[in-house]
């Protein structure tokens, strides 16, 4: 895919959730998928604002437009428009950390209140996914980057329904394994030495796990969110849904 140009298939999945619309209230918006890729070239080069290229407008409007758009939740919709009715007979869950660019820092709140902590790796955030049994991304959370993969779950999987789950044995958590059975999911997790009762797990499946890894691959191309360089949670989620979408739509 071009750097900054969508597909025909993949606009015609976003045009409808757009602001901006001819009809829809208040001031129409400028060309959107002339915006819709400058947000994508941003997000795909991980390049500053200030150097749009000029071909896409002022880099300034842009910028505000799309904050206007990040706190309507657009991208999200955009997100879903773009994905696929996702296969849940198996659920793989995994994590991911990137480091925090020092422009990524300096919010108001302080980093705690924009998932950025203090790692190994020095400030970062972690990416906690939840992908179906094809390796599309499903949902998201934001963690900083020192907390525990386990804490984010229950939030990630609350609703949905799935036939087994596929992890890595940093989810080996007694909590999540009472939450499998109660489900009647099976159980495909990598089993951590210290566990007094090893719970069998079909290893062919485990394999599957690797369509996850992909996923952050992929992500990681958008060299923007493989080095975060938004301030606030809200933008840098927007930055991964619109990422996402792309991929998700290939």
């Amino acid at each position: 895919m071009d750097r900054s140009v969508l597909t025909d298939a993949q606009w015609a999945r976003m045009a409808p959730h757009c602001h901006g619309k001819p009809g829809d209230p208040g001031r129409s918006g400028g060309d959107n998928r002339l915006f819709v890729e400058a947000i994508l070239w941003v997000v795909r080069t991980g390049s500053p604002w200030r150097d749009l290229p000029t071909g896409f407008g002022n880099w300034n409007t842009v910028f505000r437009r799309y904050r206007d758009w990040v706190k309507a939740d657009v991208f999200k919709r955009l997100f879903d428009a773009c994905s696929e009715e996702p296969d849940m007979e198996y659920a793989m869950v995994d994590a991911t950390i990137v480091k925090v660019h020092r422009h990524g820092q300096g919010a108001k709140g302080g980093l705690g209140s924009q998932a950025i902590g203090r790692s190994k790796g020095g400030m970062t955030t972690k990416i906690l996914a939840l992908t179906d049994a094809l390796g599309n991304l499903v949902r998201f959370v934001l963690m900083p980057g020192q907390r525990f993969d386990t804490v984010g779950v229950e939030p990630l999987v609350k609703g949905i329904e799935f036939g087994g789950m596929i992890a890595d044995k940093a989810f080996d958590s007694n909590a999540i394994i009472a939450d499998l059975n109660e489900r009647g999911a099976q159980i495909v997790i990598s089993q951590h030495p210290r566990r007094a009762r090893p719970i069998p797990i079909d290893l062919d499946i485990y394999k599957w796990r690797h369509l996850i890894e992909n996923f952050f691959c992929k992500l990681k191309e958008f060299k923007r969110i493989a080095m975060r360089a938004d301030k606030t949670d809200t933008s840098f989620s927007a930055a991964i849904y619109l990422a996402a979408a792309v991929i998700n739509s290939r």
